[in-house]
């Protein structure tokens, strides 16, 4: 099986591990067939990004211990759905992605050259 690429081409990479993020919960942006969201674009999210997602309805910031779910602050890193991601940009709040931690299956959705707009690299 070939490695999972991101949207530069290269090596996927990890997007974090705490807290522990992707739709399989092991550090990457991977998808699958059963990841409908497409959790593929690793963001490190803002308040704004947290206030605007809980009015559409995704609340990232309550902890859900029953899915072992700690709650998001401003500052984690986070696998996002690529259609949130897009939907966050047009609103004026997308907040930033790691470029080599970001699923090249993000690019169905999103523009490259608005995720390396919003593109910077730090450790998790």
């Amino acid at each position: 099986m070939a490695e999972a690429k991101n949207v530069l081409g290269t090596d996927l990479e990890v997007c974090c591990t705490s807290p522990m993020t992707g739709f399989y919960r092991d550090g990457f942006c991977s998808t699958g067939a059963y990841d409908m969201g497409m959790h593929v674009v690793c963001a490190q999210v803002t308040a704004e990004f947290l206030e605007f997602t809980k009015s559409r309805g995704n609340d990232l910031s309550t902890p859900f211990p029953e899915y072992n779910f700690p709650g998001l602050k401003p500052g984690d890193r986070w696998c996002l759905c690529a259609s949130r991601w897009q939907e966050a940009l047009e609103a004026g709040v997308a907040p930033p992605v790691v470029l080599t931690a970001t699923h090249a299956r993000a690019l169905e959705v999103c523009n490259l050259e608005d995720l390396k707009k919003h593109a910077f690299s730090a450790e998790c």
